[in-house]
């Protein structure tokens, strides 16, 4: 849009319209979300350049970190480290079945040992919201 304002000003040069087009780029950047996908054992989190996943199944920690930006960062048996917006979990409820289905089974594995309290408070917040929003769409609340 600036770009457009800017040529119909007469005012663009080529300078110009590389400093439009890295501004763009740079919002653009920090703007996209990131794509969580899951299957049976795995979540994966695709940004700007890179894929993570790890097994869900094979959870070996799993953190949360409050502040501005909270997050929750899933390591598993493997090494791998995710980290991913909690919200996320809220809004998608296919995505939070299959990290708790996961997770379950981390447990009877014995491969969790960091971090179940996070999820169950989690888990208890998630099925808060999800019971609210059935009332409210039902008209009960």
């Amino acid at each position: 849009m600036t770009m457009l304002v800017d040529w119909d000003a007469d005012t663009l040069t080529p300078l110009r319209a590389l400093l439009w087009l890295t501004l763009s780029a740079a919002v653009f950047t920090v703007l996209l979300p990131p794509r969580v996908t899951a299957g049976p054992g795995w979540l994966a989190v695709r940004g700007l350049g890179r894929r993570r996943t790890v097994r869900t199944d094979a959870l070996v920690a799993v953190g949360q970190f409050s502040g501005p930006s909270s997050h929750l960062v899933l390591r598993d048996a493997d090494g791998h480290r995710l980290e991913l917006d909690p919200r996320i979990l809220a809004a998608d409820p296919l995505v939070w079945h299959e990290l708790d289905t996961g997770v379950r089974r981390s447990l009877e594995r014995g491969t969790l040992r960091q971090g179940t309290d996070v999820l169950r408070t989690l888990g208890h917040r998630i099925d808060d919201e999800t019971a609210q929003a059935v009332l409210r769409a039902s008209g009960l609340s």
